[in-house]
């Protein structure tokens, strides 16, 4: 049955609503929430009297343009702060919004809403891709959802409101609509408990899956998907029959590309460390029917990477189904990580061949900024001295190595020398960086160039983790760690340098963590351990060698 468009009045403002027979008044409150903010809770919707939460809305005889009177105010806090007429503000005098913008507030939490957490720290998670957030703030659904769902309850919309709200506080904020928006696509979120009441606790990796999904159908880029442009990589495979007989009958090996979302790091008896797992997840045995054996045999299927997304995504599979307790069990196998992630080794010939100098150029420079600043420091704890004691590389260097020659009171030859002061020195150093970077910039291959959402250097620096702590993916707790981001410096329009900090996201609770805080989550126990990684492409000089 068709929607009908009806506008809502509330506090002098009139908003344009679709509304569906279909649903209830519970929906419709939904979707007035998404738009003024007023808990369903706390609304009361005139049409007909009181509109109950359980009152069909196709029996209310709704006609096209009806204007439906809505009464309600926000339980939130700060909703009556008037904008002062000064430029300069204190704290105090700011409104909610202004606060959560300025440098060092913390940012949003999320309510837990029974056993919620699994979709808060995947929502925070997902938070840490700025890109993500601009291309959100951009996204206007169609008129009619092509799943046949409102565009009140478009998931992608919902996440982008979600992310407006959370930007504007620094409270804890509620995410009924979205929550509302994902148990109607995907009903599995809807489970019941089985050991009490309210809602069962579900897996983090699979609504990041489900997430991921509806973003990638919903929000484009320029020519594709955001999804496929900046979180999507490609694998090359190769289909080998392990039988001998096989191949001695002339069986091919079977060649393809596939799309991948995320990198599973597969874990074992024999798994350590990231790597261990990422290259058990490349390969695989599986079976399937052999033309020319005339029945099925084992095939062994082995991917090399043909293309990296800027955000990657690893997952550790510690999850699996227990016949005995009919749950999904956890792998307790500590596996460690690291801050900084080099793939270049999972990838094939060709994109290895662009990858390597730029990865080789890359750590060449930073040994040269390692240098100087080693030789900066040396130079201040010296005080300026330029002595012999003084190491080499903050030595005094002379301008030429040729003498010269000036007659001395007596007639004779005067040899003498010129020293470069330890600001040529430095302005030196300066511009043979810049020289490496600008060569750093020209390494990168052409075809990764034109490529905005790809990797160029085969290296990744880590931003966000999702952690789980429990023995199940069906109880337990779920939490988030999310690397802080420098503010931009308003005089330079540049950003700073970061302080290497975390915030660590607990449902409703935001606390800001240093980084030995993410080495103790390899795992080991029932204690918080990684179940899903964030990787960022580190990023690289621009033609004129700084970076963007």
């Amino acid at each position: 049955m068709a929607s009908i468009p009806v506008i809502v009045k509330h506090q002098g403002k009139k908003y344009d609503v679709e509304v569906d027979p279909e649903s209830t008044g519970e929906i419709f409150k939904f979707q007035l929430y998404s738009l003024t903010g007023v808990e369903p809770n706390r609304q009361k919707v005139l049409l007909k009297g009181v509109l109950k939460d359980d009152t069909l809305l196709g029996t209310l005889s709704i006609k096209p343009r009806q204007t439906i009177m809505m009464l309600g105010t926000p339980s939130g806090e700060g909703k009556d702060l008037v904008r002062p007429a000064e430029q300069i503000k204190f704290v105090e005098d700011m409104t909610e919004a202004e606060a959560a913008r300025q440098e060092g507030a913390t940012p949003a939490g999320l309510s837990n809403l029974g056993n919620t957490c699994y979709l808060n720290s995947t929502l925070q998670a997902l938070r840490a891709i700025p890109e993500l957030q601009d291309a959100l703030s951009k996204y206007e659904p169609s008129a009619e959802g092509t799943s046949g769902t409102m565009p009140q309850l478009d998931l992608t919309r919902q996440l982008r409101d979600t992310y407006k709200y959370m930007a504007e506080t620094q409270e804890a904020y509620v995410p009924h609509t979205f929550l509302a928006s994902l148990r109607n696509l995907y009903p599995q979120f809807a489970e019941r408990s089985r050991t009490g009441a309210g809602y069962a606790q579900q897996d983090a990796e699979e609504a990041w899956s489900q997430i991921l999904s509806q973003i990638r159908q919903k929000l484009r880029t320029t020519d594709r998907s955001f999804i496929d442009t900046y979180m999507s990589g490609e694998f090359s495979s190769e289909l080998v029959c392990d039988e001998p007989a096989a191949r001695e009958a002339g069986e091919q090996p079977i060649i393809s590309k596939d799309k991948f979302l995320k990198l599973n790091c597969h874990i074992d008896g024999t798994t350590n460390h990231l790597r261990d797992g990422i290259v058990n997840g490349l390969k695989e045995q599986l079976e399937k029917r052999s033309e020319v054996l005339d029945r099925d045999a084992t095939y062994t299927k082995t991917s090399k990477i043909s293309r990296l997304p800027k955000y990657l995504t690893v997952h550790f599979v510690r999850f699996f189904w227990k016949r005995e307790t009919q749950k999904k069990a956890k792998i307790m196998r500590k596996v460690t990580f690291p801050h900084e992630l080099d793939v270049v080794e999972f990838c094939d010939d060709n994109l290895k061949k662009m990858l390597v100098p730029v990865r080789d150029k890359v750590r060449e420079v930073r040994k040269e900024e390692e240098d100087v600043e080693r030789a900066q420091k040396r130079r201040k704890r010296n005080g300026g001295n330029t002595g012999d004691d003084v190491p080499e590389v903050s030595n005094p260097k002379k301008k030429d190595d040729k003498k010269e020659a000036g007659a001395s009171a007596d007639g004779d030859v005067e040899m003498t020398e010129t020293y470069k002061t330890d600001a040529e020195i430095d302005a030196e150093r300066a511009a043979q960086l810049l020289k490496m970077k600008k060569e750093l910039n020209a390494l990168i291959d052409p075809e990764l160039a034109k490529d905005d959402g790809a990797n160029q250097s085969g290296l990744y620096e880590l931003r966000g983790v999702v952690t789980h702590q429990g023995a199940s993916a069906d109880s337990g707790h779920y939490t988030a760690y999310v690397k802080k981001t420098a503010p931009i410096d308003p005089k330079t329009g540049k950003r700073k340098e970061e302080d290497g900090n975390w915030w660590w996201f607990n449902d409703d609770k935001v606390s800001e963590v240093t980084a030995d805080k993410i080495e103790a989550l390899a795992g080991g126990g029932e204690s918080h351990s990684a179940l899903i990684l964030l990787y960022k492409a580190i990023p690289l000089p621009t033609a004129e060698g700084t970076l963007e």
